[in-house]
């Protein structure tokens, strides 16, 4: 079909017939002579009609969309006839968008109304929080039943970024825990000559707590920030609206994949935290203490239980969740400037690391409740 612009006067109305495929339109000379006639005083009404349009591609969405623009600059009236659902989709989208950036205001209220509207904030954040929160199980869900736009290969990136990539932070950092909670426990039990028990004391504290503890502020620093980094970058450069135009779940395919990432690796990273702690230590009391290696190595697997063994696999099981979350919901809800991107990784690492003090928190009392 042959693309027709066909376009009249009839009083003071111009009306356009829009007809045929409109596939890469550049006739320049046409759509000057259009844009001319609607900027003409005497026009005070565009009427266009697409009732007999064929195949279209975007050229034909700048050409109303200026078309509408003219006419708002003017305030005059704009009538559209017969529009696909999808153009008028494309039309009302790009004219919703608000391209001045909202002024701040500076006016100050009184007390009350200073306290209110914080109260409000916190109100609005915590119902945001757990909007993100529902929507990212859902996302989790849909994934485990394979009805999600998460791609394999998107899981793949992510549990390599925090599998093997993240070994070498964590194994350094956890040795080194292991060895201060030696030195410091022999320093109060070289008091009552009962050095040779440093061997429970760090099986027992890294396996039950530090080394969950320990994996999650690293991986907060390290693979939360990445999160709220590369996820706010994208909503900067205005890739997440480009997936939602083409109709993709932007939770489906940006953070389900991270999640089950990090939930399924932080449990993984803590055994492995939990035995180069215990490694650590073993440095210290063999080398330093004098304790042989058999009789440390004899009281560090009987200080293991199955109990602290399990409390500590599961406060990394909650903290993987604790910073997947933080981490993308910051990236998601990030601004739309390089400073917007520096802050969010900010927030996501600090919200993560005071997050897992308070899961924690609830966990031991919990435990302590059960008699764990």
């Amino acid at each position: 079909m042959k693309q027709n612009l066909n376009f009249e006067t009839s009083g003071d109305t111009l009306n356009l017939n829009i007809s045929g495929d409109f596939i890469s339109y550049a006739d320049a000379e046409l759509k000057n002579r259009l844009y001319t006639l609607a900027r003409d005083n005497n026009i005070r009404r565009v009427v266009v009609n697409t009732a007999n349009l064929g195949q279209w591609d975007s050229t034909l969405v700048i050409i109303i969309f200026e078309l509408k623009k003219i006419a708002l600059e003017r305030q005059i009236t704009f009538e559209q006839q017969n529009f696909p659902q999808n153009l008028e989709r494309l039309l009302t989208l790009a004219f919703s968008v608000d391209r001045k950036p909202a002024q701040p205001n500076n006016s100050s209220g009184s007390f009350f109304e200073n306290v209110g509207a914080c109260g409000v904030d916190i109100y609005n954040s915590i119902i945001k929080g757990f909007n993100f929160i529902e929507k990212s199980w859902g996302s989790f869900l849909r994934s485990v039943t394979g009805h999600s736009f998460m791609r394999t290969v998107d899981l793949s990136f992510a549990l390599e970024d925090c599998t093997y990539k993240a070994l070498p932070i964590v194994s350094l950092i956890s040795f080194m825990v292991g060895l201060i909670l030696a030195f410091v426990g022999a320093v109060q039990l070289k008091t009552f000559g009962a050095q040779i028990y440093v061997a429970s004391l760090v099986t027992i504290g890294m396996t039950r707590i530090m080394g969950a503890i320990m994996t999650g502020i690293i991986m907060a620093g390290r693979t939360g920030a990445s999160y709220a980094a590369t996820i706010g970058t994208m909503q900067v450069n205005e890739e997440i609206d480009a997936l939602k135009t083409m109709g993709v779940n932007p939770i489906d395919f940006l953070v389900a994949p991270r999640f089950i990432a990090l939930v399924i690796t932080m449990p993984l990273l803590t055994m492995w935290s939990d035995f180069m702690g215990m490694l650590g230590g073993g440095f210290v009391g063999v080398t330093m203490l004098g304790i042989p290696f058999q009789k440390y190595w004899e009281l560090s697997v009987d200080a293991i239980s199955l109990d602290n063994f399990l409390v500590g696999i599961f406060h990394g099981l909650i903290f993987g969740a604790v910073i997947a979350v933080c981490g993308c919901y910051y990236g998601i809800f990030c601004g739309r400037n390089a400073d917007s991107v520096g802050s969010a990784t900010t927030k996501a690492v600090v919200s993560s690391i005071v997050w897992m003090i308070i899961m924690t928190g609830i966990i031991t009392v919990s435990c302590e409740v059960l008699g764990i």
